[in-house]
């Protein structure tokens, strides 16, 4: 009998796509459950985690969390391992498994790009992009970054990374270059780079994440989009030629993640990339072929200003086809803001019903294959 009436509650809750907006048979508590499982949460400067987001872990209304520096020392392995431990015994799973036969850990995240742009100081990757990109085999330099950021987040109990960056800079010490984030300025060099940095490291289990899509290698040094608004004035065969090409070697080596930047770029479309469903369900999606998982970048970035405030720009991102919400401003709050206005918007049938469970689906996908 138990069988069968899961059987019919999958059956129900994936032939109700259709309807433009949340089918009465979905409670207002599995609603909260599924909509908490697209927003990133984050928390301010301390190793443990404050109690407002351990409560909305057992409430299982978190769908991941990252991490910075400051919190990242004595202690993190055990803290992140105590939040799984919690998640784990709340009602998710059952919510999951109920709807899409598939459940998974937290999603526990941080930016282990190399260099100086490495939350956990205390592993790798050592080089700098830059350094990996100018070796004499930029492909080893990858395999070997890539293995050691691999090494080093899950030693301290992280199941996936926000890198490594794809831009392709233009000149020496724009946005990209500055920090020696960018493997290069050739398409050749990051490609090479690149998808052997997200072969070495999702082979062990810890899933890559290619970003700013689809490039900031244009972007000056003073063009920074979490200060403000950026516009890049490159031409779509130009970005289709020179930086989309890292994307397409890393998405048949089987890319799990995708962040778009919060650029705008005129040739396609008027707003940000992350809020454009030009730039994610058309190209990213339609042209380039990407099928696994994408994600904002921070929600609180200056380049959002113009275009509304939290809630609407969370919605915006989500009508765009970004599957994950980062709510980074180390604030708990801000990503109930943001879960809160993504219920409302599934309500009220702004976000389309069936966009957001092929959406969810694809989180619970990816979190189906994490570490916990």
């Amino acid at each position: 009998m138990h069988r069968t009436l899961l059987s019919a509650s999958l059956s129900l809750a994936l032939a109700l796509p259709s309807w433009a907006s949340v089918p009465s048979c979905v409670t207002d508590s599995d609603l909260a459950i599924l909509a908490g499982a697209h927003v990133i949460y984050s928390w301010p400067k301390t190793i443990p985690a404050p109690a407002q987001l351990v409560g909305l872990v057992r409430d299982g209304v978190v769908g991941g969390v990252i991490l910075f520096g400051e919190n990242v020392g004595n202690g993190t392995a055990d803290t992140l391992a105590s939040l799984q431990e919690d998640y784990e015994s709340s009602p998710a799973n059952a919510v999951f498994r109920k709807y899409f036969r598939t459940t998974g850990p937290l999603f526990i995240n941080t930016d282990q790009e190399g260099g100086q742009v490495r939350r956990i100081k205390a592993g790798g990757p050592f080089l700098t992009a830059k350094q990996t990109g100018a070796s004499a085999d930029p492909a080893a330099a990858g395999t070997t970054a890539g293995g050691e950021a691999a090494q080093a987040l899950k030693s301290y109990s992280f199941n996936g990374n926000l890198a490594p960056v794809l831009d392709i800079f233009r000149q020496p010490k724009d946005f990209t270059d500055y920090f020696q984030r960018s493997y290069g300025n050739t398409s050749a060099i990051v490609s090479a780079a690149a998808t052997a940095f997200i072969k070495a490291q999702q082979a062990a289990g810890v899933p890559a994440t290619a970003k700013h899509f689809p490039g900031l290698g244009s972007a000056t040094h003073q063009q920074d989009t979490d200060a403000g608004p950026v516009t890049l004035t490159v031409s779509l065969d130009d970005i289709r030629s020179i930086d989309e090409v890292p994307y397409i070697s890393a998405i048949a080596a089987g890319l799990d993640l995708v962040m778009p930047s919060w650029a705008v770029y005129p040739a396609m479309d008027n707003v940000p990339s992350g809020l454009s469903s030009k730039w994610i369900r058309e190209e990213l999606r339609g042209r380039l072929g990407f099928t696994g998982v994408t994600i904002t970048d921070a929600l609180e970035a200056g380049a959002l200003t113009p275009f509304g405030d939290l809630p609407k720009v969370s919605v915006m991102a989500a009508k765009a086809g970004l599957d994950m919400l980062l709510a980074s401003q180390r604030n708990v709050t801000q990503g109930e803001v943001v879960r809160s206005a993504l219920i409302s918007a599934v309500k009220t049938g702004e976000v389309d019903w069936k966009d957001f469970v092929a959406s969810t689906k694809r989180i619970l996908q990816l979190r189906s294959k994490l570490l916990g």
